[in-house]
């Protein structure tokens, strides 16, 4: 697949802040993949994300350095409405940016600001409560809603004006398992769905073994790994030093290495790890 996104040499420094958020960064990310970004607190995830939605450099003070091209556009050059019909962003907690009297309206309101026909807003409102299982609750204020409801407003809100790349920010960090298994499967299906690009950065190692593809690593605002799951989660000096946190089946495998006992496949979800623990049984016993 061709990329959607590519880094070239990026860097960005927030204004009365020493130093640089992100350094150096080239990176592509093919169109259609899901790519968790995963670091330590500060390491510059959330800066990542708003390198990709024009946020970086149109609505924050700074000095941006280096090529962002978004499917097709430069960043640079393209405002930030341009990139809005493309690129739809969620953030951590929903209510910064749910801010109108009810649900439809909330879904509806960037698309007004579009200056829309209001035949279209109501065909593609519609279409984003729907697939968010929200158009029953079209009529609801906001603040009725759960925090996974809420979040599920929040991306659907996003993709009734984008089309191809979504941009999430730790959305079910402030949610409970319930509420983030909620909104994290709603995003797969809206990627199925919609053949949609998502970038997601998470400290979740559980979500980013289930979710992505691959996994774009940052380490003091520098790109310090880019890998399948397996790759970086196996990647002991790695994960180390970024403070990633292993899925739990990981984790079980990484210490059986360090007991002697190496599985004969480094598992990171339930399946894999059920498969090297068999084959690592019959080898051991048969």
């Amino acid at each position: 697949m061709p990329a959607i996104i590519k880094l070239d040499n990026v860097s960005w420094a927030y204004s009365r802040e020493k130093g640089r958020a992100l350094r150096d960064i080239s990176v592509e990310i093919e169109e259609g993949s899901f790519t968790a970004v995963m670091g330590a607190n500060g390491a510059g995830k959330s800066s990542f994300c708003r390198l990709l939605n024009g946020l970086i450099p149109h609505s924050l003070e700074g000095t941006l350095l280096g090529t962002v091209i978004i499917d097709g556009d430069d960043t640079k050059s393209s405002s930030v409405v341009q990139l809005a019909k493309k690129v739809g962003m969620a953030f951590e907690d929903p209510a910064a940016q749910l801010f109108t009297a009810s649900v439809y309206d909330e879904a509806a309101f960037a698309l007004e600001n579009l200056l829309l026909e209001p035949e279209e807003i109501a065909i593609k409102v519609q279409r984003a409560l729907e697939m968010s299982r929200l158009w029953d609750y079209r009529g609801f204020p906001v603040s009725a809603l759960s925090g996974g409801q809420k979040q599920r407003l929040a991306i659907a809100a996003a993709l009734a004006m984008a089309n191809k790349l979504l941009v999430l920010d730790e959305p079910a960090s402030q949610l409970d398992p319930l509420g983030a298994r909620e909104v994290l499967s709603f995003i797969r299906e809206l990627r199925r769905q919609k053949g949609l690009t998502v970038v997601m950065a998470t400290g979740s190692g559980e979500e980013a073994a289930e979710f992505a593809d691959k996994i774009l690593v940052l380490r003091d605002g520098s790109l310090a790994a880019f890998g399948t799951p397996t790759q970086v989660f196996a990647d002991k000096n790695l994960t180390a030093s970024c403070m990633i946190d292993l899925p739990q089946v990981s984790e079980f495998a990484a210490c059986m290495e360090y007991r002697g006992y190496p599985l004969p496949r480094f598992p990171v979800n339930l399946d894999e790890a059920a498969e090297s623990a068999l084959a690592w049984y019959n080898k051991k016993h048969g």
